[in-house]
C-alpha cells in the first residue's frame, strides 16, 4: 500500500496476529486523506472468521464516522479519552503500539462511501496467508526446540 494519500479517499492497512489465548489481534491503521491524519486501531476476535466479520464492520463504521473521529482525536486537549471512548462504543479500542506487522493487506476506498464486500475477499486472502506463515514458522520453532 502506497504511504502517498489523495484528498479523494481513504486507505486501511490490516494485520492479523494471535496472541498467546488464541484469540486473534486485528490491528487496522486508518489513513483518512481529507485530513492527512491516522487512526491506529484494534479489536480481539476469537476465530478468523469472526476477526474477518467484524473487520468489515469496522471498516464500514471508520468509514461512517470518519468526521466524528477525526474532530474527537484532533481535540484531544480536551478530553484526551473521549475519542478512545467513541471507539470503544464502536467496538474498537486505540492502538497505542508503534511497530506494525510486516505482512499486511491494504484497501483503499472513496471517502464517505461504503466498503465494498469485493475488496474485502483480497485482504482475507492475505490476513489467511500471514495467519498460515506465522502458526507454519511456530511449528518449525516447536520441531527445532524438541
Amino acid at each position: 500500500m502506497s504511504n502517498k494519500q489523495n484528498g479523494s479517499g481513504n486507505e486501511y492497512r490490516c494485520a492479523i496476529e494471535k496472541n498467546q489465548n488464541g484469540k486473534y489481534t486485528v490491528r487496522v491503521r486508518a489513513a483518512f486523506g481529507r485530513r492527512s491524519w491516522v487512526l491506529p486501531v484494534y479489536f480481539l476476535a476469537s476465530t478468523f472468521d469472526t476477526a474477518m466479520k467484524r473487520l468489515e464492520e469496522a471498516l464500514q463504521l471508520l468509514q461512517r464516522n470518519e468526521e466524528r473521529l477525526w474532530f474527537f482525536g484532533r481535540e484531544r486537549s480536551d478530553d484526551p479519552n473521549f475519542a478512545e471512548d467513541l471507539l470503544v462504543d464502536i467496538g474498537l479500542r486505540l492502538d497505542r503500539r508503534t511497530e506494525f506487522p510486516r505482512k499486511t493487506a491494504g484497501l483503499g476506498v472513496p471517502r464517505e462511501k461504503p466498503v465494498p464486500a469485493v475488496l474485502l475477499a483480497p485482504v482475507r486472502r492475505a490476513l489467511a496467508e500471514a495467519v498460515e506463515t506465522a502458526r507454519a514458522a511456530s511449528a518449525r520453532v516447536a520441531v527445532a526446540g524438541d
